[in-house]
């Protein structure tokens, strides 16, 4: 399926269909989501009404990792095989998961300052998402100032690809730093670890971000196949290849 898909005429064809279907999933998801969290969900003993930060702050957060991940995956890809499709992909992949990491640093200091008297606080989980976001913000700005796209490709992986080990110190600095982050409630031992009336509406939103991840990924990649078409060809894109890409 991989190597299918790594035809660029082949992904077209293939995007033109699970675009659309990655859209409609994220709108009903999200929809629903925000129903659920909003509306059918109640305030939590400790928090109270603040809780509902949790519904945004926690899909974001873990959306900005996933998108980091495929990044990375991409960008190992493009760094050993040289495809210019996964380097359209790790492009693809980096502009969603900016704007999944600076959503969660927001609505994280949001909702830090009724949980814990304090906008800000520099302990381990909050001060790697923060340096994830700086990551994803050099990634994007290699792709900018390069102009030559083997060239940007290349360090731009380099990049990514080091910048994967903040992944694991995101994940695990709760356990390994004193924070005022509580642990892992769902995927540590006894999990759900949370009533079911919090757990499903956190399940159909962080559902909802990823169909969105996937849906904003398939859009770029086709967008950077359409540019990197005309770039060889000199050409400006039609306007029908654009409303096509949109």
């Amino acid at each position: 399926m991989i190597n299918y898909l790594a035809n660029p005429v082949r992904f077209l064809k293939f995007s033109k269909v699970a675009t659309p279907v990655f859209g409609v999933l994220a709108g009903i998801t999200m929809v629903l989501g925000l129903y659920l969290a909003l509306i059918k969900s109640p305030p939590a003993i400790e928090h109270g009404e603040s809780v509902r930060m949790m519904y945004t702050h926690v899909p974001a957060a873990w959306s900005a990792m996933m998108a980091y991940a495929a990044l990375t995956t991409a960008s190992v890809v493009s760094f050993i095989w040289r495809h210019p499709l996964a380097d359209s992909a790790a492009k693809s992949f980096a502009v969603p998961g900016t704007a999944f990491t600076f959503l969660a640093l927001v609505t994280g200091s949001l909702w830090g300052k009724p949980a814990w008297g304090t906008w800000w606080q520099w302990d381990g989980r909050m001060t790697s998402v923060l340096i994830l976001f700086f990551i994803y913000v050099g990634y994007l700005s290699l792709w900018q100032i390069i102009p030559e796209r083997k060239r940007a490709a290349r360090l731009a992986s380099i990049l990514a690809m080091v910048g994967f080990v903040n992944i694991p110190i995101i994940k695990f600095s709760v356990e390994w730093w004193n924070t005022l982050h509580q642990p892992a409630s769902i995927s540590t031992p006894g999990a759900p670890g949370m009533p079911p009336e919090i757990l499903w509406p956190l399940a159909v939103m962080m559902a909802a971000y990823s169909f969105l991840f996937g849906w904003l990924a398939l859009r770029g990649i086709e967008a950077d196949i359409i540019r990197n078409r005309q770039s060889k060809t000199g050409s400006k894109p039609s306007a029908r290849a654009v409303i096509e890409a949109i």
